[in-house]
């Protein structure tokens, strides 16, 4: 009977160690991230019995277990996810943000550089308010420049971390798989908890780093998958995504799965879907947006500037000058294909779009071309009869002889910004007066007076040659211009009469013998016609088929960024709490309760010096019997 206690109490003693060990363990581990709370399991011993009863055998300890809910650890890797997305994002929209605010604000520039041509309305004879006004300019395209930098600065920061946090997915998926073959061949011997609570430690940072789905093997591995079902980890070998040039633009960077295709559309979640969406859908439309505000103002302020007169009596020049269209063929084209290149023609009809232009072949499409938004979009493609092809404001030319499959990414506005530059430097080169002024003979006899003359096509030669409208019967006249020419029309009333570039209007009805001269303004130096029209820019529609003017846009552009930054902020918070109730739901199960282990330290203790009384009460029945046997 004594044998038989000392074993139980043996088993007890046994059994309470293990667990005052398990409990201590849990004690010293209540701060480590990652730990699961452990606890023992025990079984009574199988009894022996003799026939007429049973007496116990004393206790086993089978396992330590973790606590451990897989539903509630998925929950914990999937909202982490979520927020590390959330996260990032609202990081790099704040940035953004800031970078519109702290660089000088282009609004008020573009106030300023209007407001300038008032100034020399008021005095267009003035050098001084011309210097001025010329000096806006400066400073306005000093704010798109900077502004244009940042962008493009804060474009290449975020490609960088696209292909660091690739390389940080490598290496913790490969940290997975060993893990899985340590976990596989401890498993024989018990449950491996600090491996396995290491693997789920790794799989939560893994989740942080891109959106994650994963499964349990039967031998207590884990596989992990992306969100768009690439394998990261399979048992012990791990599946490497890469990180490389984009086909057409080297400095945007795509991810590539291990067999090599492009997944970057693929991914979502975690820090690397956050930067390749902030990059896809935030940065590179405000890029373009901007880029397209550069071209607007530069279009339409040349234009306007030659339809006037400077002070040397000369057409206006060109305020502006900004880079041309970015054309970018795909690093998969044949070699020795085509050459595209591609200009801005109309600037109403302009957009922010980045598009991929692409030869189908011979017979097919327009002129074997189709062209396509970067998202996928259909645009229709016009032939000129040159033979260059038309879209979307865009004047596209093909040189060479283009392959089947060719294509090339076209960035119409993508750099507009940073190259936009001020290209007039004389002051007296502002076009201040009207370009062309109209006459009527003082002895004509009919009640034709004249309405308005205005330039309808400054690039046209004989613009500022003069011409002469004489009337005959019926409404009839002929144009004859400086150079000789001679133009036979009808006139209507309310219809403008055209020739060489300018349109003139007339009101009432001129008679027979009748004439009117249209010829370039030789009141310049007083006239301030034009620099009114220049000052009204600030409110005449360019963009959107002319809906749209340059402040308006820009304010478009500012709105835009601001929503995406309130759309950040709001799914940070959302995130935040989705994750931090997650991870107090699976912290509620796994997590350490000092309270509770310093209970189960007393309870343990007592259960440790109860099995040692049972030792030492069996040891004295024992030292008893074989005394009583000694003496008999």
């Amino acid at each position: 009977m004594s044998s038989s206690m000392l074993n139980i109490g043996i088993s007890g003693l046994n059994a309470a160690q293990v667990a005052l060990s398990t409990v201590s363990n849990n004690i010293a581990n209540a701060s480590t991230t990652g730990y699961s709370e452990e606890s023992v399991d025990q079984v009574e011993q199988v009894t022996q019995s003799n026939g007429r009863y049973t007496i116990g055998s004393g206790v086993d300890v089978v396992a330590v277990q973790r606590a451990y809910s897989q539903y509630l650890t998925t929950a914990v890797w999937n909202s982490n996810s979520g927020l590390q997305s959330a996260t990032t994002a609202n990081n790099l929209t704040s940035t953004l943000n800031s970078l519109f605010t702290g660089s000088g604000n282009l609004q008020t520039a573009l106030d300023s550089f209007y407001s300038s041509f008032s100034s020399v309305a008021n005095s267009p004879s003035s050098s001084s308010v011309r210097q001025a006004a010329l000096g806006s300019a400066s400073s306005l395209t000093s704010v798109y420049n900077t502004l244009g930098q940042q962008l493009s600065q804060q474009s290449t920061s975020v490609n960088q971390q696209i292909g660091s946090t690739v390389t940080s997915i490598n290496t913790i998926s490969a940290q997975i798989a060993t893990l899985n073959g340590q976990i596989a061949q401890a498993g024989t011997n018990g449950n491996p908890n600090s491996l396995l609570d290491q693997r789920d430690q790794l799989v939560q940072q893994l989740s942080g780093l891109t959106g994650i789905s994963a499964s349990t093997n039967s031998n207590g591995s884990l596989s992990v998958y992306t969100s768009a079902g690439e394998t990261l980890v399979s048992g012990q070998q791990s599946y490497a995504l890469s990180s490389g040039a984009n086909q057409y633009d080297p400095g945007s960077t795509d991810v590539f799965d291990s067999a090599g295709n492009d997944v970057t559309s693929q991914i979502t979640g975690g820090t690397l879907g956050a930067l390749i969406g902030y990059r896809d859908t935030v940065l590179e439309p405000a890029q373009n947006a901007l880029g397209q505000s550069a071209i607007a103002l530069a279009s339409s302020v040349n234009g306007q500037q030659a339809q006037g007169l400077n002070l040397n009596g000369q057409q206006g020049q060109a305020i502006f000058s900004v880079g041309s269209p970015t054309v970018l063929p795909s690093s998969k084209n044949s070699a020795g294909g085509a050459t595209v290149s591609a200009a801005v023609s109309n600037v109403s009809q302009l957009t922010s779009s980045d598009y991929i232009l692409k030869y189908t072949g011979a017979g097919s499409g327009t002129n074997g071309w189709t062209l396509s938004t970067t998202s996928g979009q259909n645009v229709a493609l016009t032939a000129n009869a040159n033979g260059t092809l038309s879209a979307d404001g865009l004047t596209l030319s093909v040189s060479g002889t283009a392959q089947t499959g060719d294509s090339y990414e076209i960035e119409p506005t993508r750099n507009a910004a940073s190259s936009l530059s001020v290209s007039l430097t004389d002051p007296n080169g502002i076009a201040a007066a009207a370009a062309l002024a109209a006459t009527a003979s003082t002895s004509n006899t009919g009640t034709g007076t004249v309405g308005t003359v205005s330039v309808t096509n400054a690039g046209n030669a004989n613009l500022l040659s003069g011409a002469t409208i004489t009337f005959g019967a019926a409404g009839a006249y002929t144009i004859t211009d400086g150079a000789g020419n001679t133009t036979n029309g009808t006139y209507t009333a309310g219809q403008p009469i055209t020739a060489d570039g300018w349109s003139l209007s007339l009101s009432g009805t001129p008679a027979s013998g009748d004439s009117f001269k249209v010829a370039a303004n030789t009141n310049g130096l007083n006239d301030n016609s034009n620099a009114l029209s220049l000052a009204a820019l600030a409110d005449t529609g360019v963009l959107d088929g002319g809906k749209t003017s340059v402040v308006t846009s820009y304010g478009n552009l500012t709105a835009q960024i601001g929503s995406a930054g309130n759309l950040a902020s709001t799914d940070l918070t959302t995130q935040t709490s989705l994750f931090n109730e997650a991870q107090g739901n699976q912290q509620s199960l796994a997590g350490v309760n000092l309270n509770q282990e310093a209970a189960n330290l007393v309870q343990y203790q007592q259960a440790y010096q109860a099995s040692a009384q049972v030792i030492s009460t069996a040891h004295q029945l024992f030292t008893s019997l074989i005394t009583a046997i000694q003496d008999g």
